[in-house]
Formats: structure tokens, sequence, C-alpha cells
């Protein structure tokens, strides 16, 4: 008779110090872990679970301001420098990691319409109520010196927008018409329109770099060539778009933030229709920005709250809010990809975790580790009906989530109306719209 004896080796299992881990001789054949499915869909419930509970996505509160945060701009070049204008004309540059405000600037009369960065980072530009754009210094007047603008010039007009280029010293404004300007000029280098209303926002294709994109109050909105000096095209929606945001890694695709509580993302060479239409918020949408990844977006909207968008999803992965936010007029996401800024009617820029249950810090690599393995074991059980579940819950404002029930019977009997006119017309006559063509009414190129 055979007898399968153990035999192992003490010395293989001595540990160097007392911290070491105890080693486990772990035999992998299948057939000796015949539960190994039910087990790793225990351990992926739990793991969903964990996440959850640790879902605390808001860090910080930066207040200050003594109107509302209008608008917010990126350091090109310093991960904890933002700058940010309000409706008082004042514009302040915060320390992140301190979370201070280390300079304040009396800029304009009125309104900060808009505030853009060069991109090497010593200067940044603001646009205001009184007809001006000014260039600042990034760093601080010396000992004994005035805080006084770089320079200054004077329109003819409001201007209610402005973007750096990324790569020349020349940045475009919008008010009437779209301008580009040269850094060393005082006049526009070309001025650019195409219909007779106000322009709100415009900004410039982080890839291809001349090209530039606007949005206007009577809907439409403008694709530019800076080396033609040209409108190239525009799209017309239903409702008027506030503002876009190019995908920085996707060359030709940007999203726009509509009136209509919806987000539209377009590829500019088929502008017909829409790639994806992004529906989850209940009142308009006031500003769209950009993971530097280009996978996700945030949005701000009138409904006090911020959502996050996958690109290739119409629904949003994440939705934050708090009781004292009020409407959020400008949102944006940081250049290292892990949190997100906002700006808000009651005075306050909010500091969040782009992923709420994110440990923040240095991670061991066990850790690291196993964070690895129950994001894989998320993937893989992810449409079960409980895992499925716990992931989507979101805790909403009552206001949010009464609006959203109204919607939805109203969308209901949208549909019902529309199946009934079907049934009861001859064949043919009234056609099947899909989602994403009924928002464009007409492209013009």
């Amino acid at each position: 008779m055979k007898v399968k004896m153990l035999s192992r080796n003490p010395d293989d299992y001595v540990r160097e110090t007392k911290l070491d881990i105890q080693r486990v001789p772990r035999n992998y054949d299948p057939t000796l872990h015949p539960f190994e499915v039910p087990r790793e869909y225990v351990r992926a419930l739990n793991a969903t679970k964990l996440e959850r509970v640790f879902a605390k996505p808001f860090l910080a509160s930066l207040d200050g301001h003594r109107d509302g945060v209008n608008c917010l701009a990126k350091h090109p070049k310093s991960l904890t420098t933002v700058l940010s204008g309000a409706c008082d004309g004042e514009v302040k540059i915060w320390n992140l990691t301190k979370r201070k405000c280390v300079r304040t600037i009396q800029a304009h009369e009125g309104f900060v319409r808009g505030i853009c960065t060069r991109f090497c980072g010593t200067s940044f530009f603001t646009v205001g109520d009184d007809k001006t754009v000014k260039q600042w210094k990034m760093d601080g007047p010396g000992y004994g010196e005035e805080e006084e603008p770089l320079h200054t010039i004077l329109g003819k007009t409001v201007y209610t927008g402005i973007d750096h280029h990324w790569k020349d010293p020349a940045f475009a404004t919008c008010g009437q018409q779209v301008d580009i300007w040269d850094e060393q000029r005082t006049n526009p280098i070309c001025s650019m329109n195409w219909g007779f209303d106000s322009i709100s926002s415009v900004k410039f294709n982080p890839i291809e770099t001349y090209l530039l994109g606007s949005c206007a109050s009577d809907r439409n909105i403008v694709l530019y060539d800076m080396r033609q000096a040209t409108p190239l095209k525009k799209v017309v929606l239903d409702m008027r778009t506030n503002t876009i945001c190019w995908n920085p890694m996707e060359a030709f695709h940007f999203t726009a933030a509509n009136e209509d509580y919806n987000l539209y993302t377009f590829d500019m060479r088929a502008l017909d229709i829409p790639v994806m239409v992004h529906m989850d918020h209940v009142s308009a949408v006031l500003d769209v920005d950009y993971s530097p990844t280009g996978k996700e977006f945030v949005s701000a909207s009138f409904d006090k709250s911020i959502r996050i968008f996958p690109v290739d999803k119409s629904r949003s992965r994440e939705v934050y809010h708090t009781k004292r936010m009020q409407h959020v007029i400008c949102v944006k996401w940081t250049s290292d990809s892990k949190y997100i800024m906002c700006g808000s009617d009651e005075m306050n820029i909010r500091l969040w975790k782009a992923n709420a249950s994110e440990k923040l810090g240095v991670l061991t690599s066990r850790e690291k580790a196993a964070n690895d393995y129950n994001q894989k074991l998320k993937e893989k059980f992810q449409y079960h009906p409980h895992v499925k579940r716990i992931a989507r819950h979101r805790h909403l404002p009552k206001s949010i989530y009464s609006q959203i029930q109204e919607q939805r019977v109203m969308k209901e009997a949208r549909r019902r109306k529309e199946m009934n006119r079907r049934k009861h017309s001859k064949p043919g006559s009234v056609p099947i719209v899909s989602e994403r063509k009924k928002h464009v009414v007409a492209v013009v190129k």
C-alpha cells in the first residue's frame, strides 16, 4: 500500500523578520476548489458594499469670495494653483494644498465673465462686463509695487468669454463675434461671426490647435478654422447651448452642455447626429469639463448638483451634492485626474474626489493589490442584479428625486402619445425618430 507523504523543508518557511507574512503553500488545482465562483461572488458583493460605505467624495470648501463664483481656470504647470473669478469683479488665486487664497485682485467692474491661463503659466487673462481684456502676471507684485495688469485692451462691446491658444501667443474672445487676438497687439487679427446673436463661450481644440468652437444664444454651435479665418460649419439644436468642451484625447470630439437638461457629444466630422446623448440632470446644464484621460467628463447644473459621465454612456456614474451648494455655475477637472472643483452661487469653491471611495495618501503594495483584485471582481459581477443595484444606488435631494419622477411620467406620456398616433395613421406616415436625432434641427456648412 502506497501512502503519500508531505515532505517540506522547515527552512523554506522561516520568516526573515517577524513583520513578514507567513508562507502558506497553495494548490491551484481547480478540482480541489469546487466553490470558486460562489466565493468570488460573495467577495464582489462585499467589495461593492464597502465601496458605497467609503464613498465620501467631499474634501474641502474654499470660501473667501463675496459674490457668486462665475468662472474657474487651472494652472497649466502647477497642480496646486487654481484661479477663480466672481460676479463682483474679483479674481482670487488659490493654493489647493494649503486650501488658502494666496492673492486677490479687483480685476473688473461688474462680472468677471471669463478667465484663462497662458500655456506657459506665467500670466493669465480675464474679461469682464467693463468691456476690457486684461493680462495679469501669475506672480504677485513685488514689495511696494501696485497691483497692475500687464496689458489692458478696451473693446467696443462686452466680452462674454475668453480662451488661450494651446501653443501660440494668441487668444480668442467672444461677445458679438469671435475675435482672434495677438498678445502684442491691441486690435484683433481677425473677427468671425455667423448669425447675429451674442456668443456665450469659445474654446480652442487642445490637439488640432487651430480649430475652435463657440456656442451662441441663437441655439448654434459654430466651428471655426484659425488658418482660413472663416467659420467651418454649424449645428443648430433645439435649445441653447451654454458651453462646449473638447475631448483632450479624441481630436474631433466635443461635448456641449445644453439648456434642455442634456449633454451632447458630437464628432465634428458628422454633426448631423450626436455620438451620444447624456441624460440625467433635471435642470439646465451650465458647464462641462473633461478629465485629462478623455474617458469621462464632469457637468455642472442649475439643479444644484454635479455629475460625472463616462464618454460612451448616456447615464452618469456619480452625482455629487450638498445641502449648502446652490446652482453650480462652473466646474473643472484637475490635471492629475484625481479631483474635481466646482464654483457655485453661494460664493464657495468646493473640492471633490473624482473617485468617491478612493483612499487618499500613499498606498502600500498590499492595499494596491487588494484594490486591483476588488476592482476586477466588481467588473466580473457588475451585471448581477444584487451587485448592480448596490453599485447604482445614490441618495438624492428630495427636489431632484421628485423632478426625476415627474420627468419620467412626462416622457412615458410622450412615448404613449407617439405610439397611439402611429397606430392610427397610415403606415410609414409617422416615422420612428431615434433619441439622438430628435434634438438636432439642422447642420449648415
